[in-house]
């Protein structure tokens, strides 16, 4: 099996996740340059911001990177236009089916991996055309679905007939090396990014992912079908507590309206939607992103040839 660094032509068989005000072009051409494929979020954008977004990250860097394509935007349209004429290389896609982009896309050269937190939807997505699927795990931060990495990734790779690349619960060498003994040919990675030097969420939001456990992240939204993992806090906790009572989605809406721009850019760690995986009891320290690419790959490949020999 290929590894992911071989099928998009970058250093390290890792993408950097697609995290709404977090994934700028600023952050992709950053990830990018260190050697992973740098990702542009669409989360928050419309056309002409993503167009800037692009050239932004075309003027920081000559290596590859990507859009993510989050399918329920109100610009979409324009978006997936955006990315073709600009000449994006790769694509991935949350929230929706991208089989209405898929001639566009393809017309123009470019690879398509949507995110499925489900067989059934990789499927789908492999008889539309997709290049490879992520298969992304309820471990991860953000929008989740319901089953782990773990359980997901091999029954995918056995069940679709394209390259499955992991999600979710992997910060070091051993979770990648599981998800390659679990069949997939790389990692996207989203938290452990966030504790890095480069990456331009606020300082107070670096410093409680630090202070995190392995216990400290939740799942609200799960009653309305709007599942988002986040670092317990009182946001949290009062959104979880008027869900219990019944609340509706539109009355739960007034906890998370403008969250997420709290903790990224006003380093509100008690009201704002800090999103992070279940892995950010594992971020012990703030470090260069290259730093960060070259210890999960080494510390997986050390793993792996440590279990070879053992089994001689």
């Amino acid at each position: 099996m290929k590894r992911l660094n071989e099928l998009l032509n970058i250093r390290y068989p890792l993408i950097q996740g697609g995290m709404a005000n977090i994934a700028t072009g600023a952050f992709a051409a950053a990830c990018s340059n260190a050697g992973a494929l740098g990702m542009i979020a669409t989360g928050g954008l419309d056309a002409e911001k993503l167009e800037e977004q692009i050239h932004i990250a075309r003027s920081l860097t000559d290596k590859p990177f990507g859009v993510n394509m989050m399918l329920m935007m109100p610009d979409i349209d324009a978006m997936a236009e955006v990315a073709a004429r600009e000449g994006v290389q790769i694509v991935t896609t949350g929230a929706g089916n991208p089989g209405k982009y898929m001639e566009l896309w393809k017309s123009h050269g470019m690879t398509v991996i949507p995110v499925c937190a489900s067989v059934l939807l990789a499927q789908r997505m492999v008889r539309i055309g997709a290049d490879a699927i992520i298969a992304e795990g309820t471990e991860s931060g953000g929008h989740v679905g319901e089953m782990t990495t773990m359980a997901l990734v091999p029954q995918m790779a056995d069940r679709i007939s394209i390259p499955v690349i992991a999600a979710g619960g992997i910060a070091d060498g051993r979770q990648l090396a599981a998800a390659y003994a679990l069949g997939a040919c790389g990692a996207q990675i989203g938290t452990v990014l966030l504790a890095s030097e480069e990456c331009p969420i606020h300082e107070n939001y670096k410093q409680a992912l630090l202070e995190s456990s392995d216990n400290s992240t939740v799942v609200t939204g799960r009653s309305v079908n709007a599942p988002v993992r986040i670092l317990k806090n009182r946001m949290a906790r009062m959104y979880l507590r008027r869900e219990r009572a019944g609340a509706t989605q539109e009355e739960l809406e007034q906890y998370t309206l403008g969250s997420l721009r709290k903790a990224v850019f006003d380093g509100n760690t008690q009201e704002g939607s800090l999103m992070a995986g279940q892995v950010c009891g594992q971020l012990k320290e703030i470090q260069p992103l290259e730093k960060i690419f070259s210890r999960i790959t080494e510390e997986a490949d050390a793993v792996m040839a440590g279990m070879c020999a053992a089994a001689v």
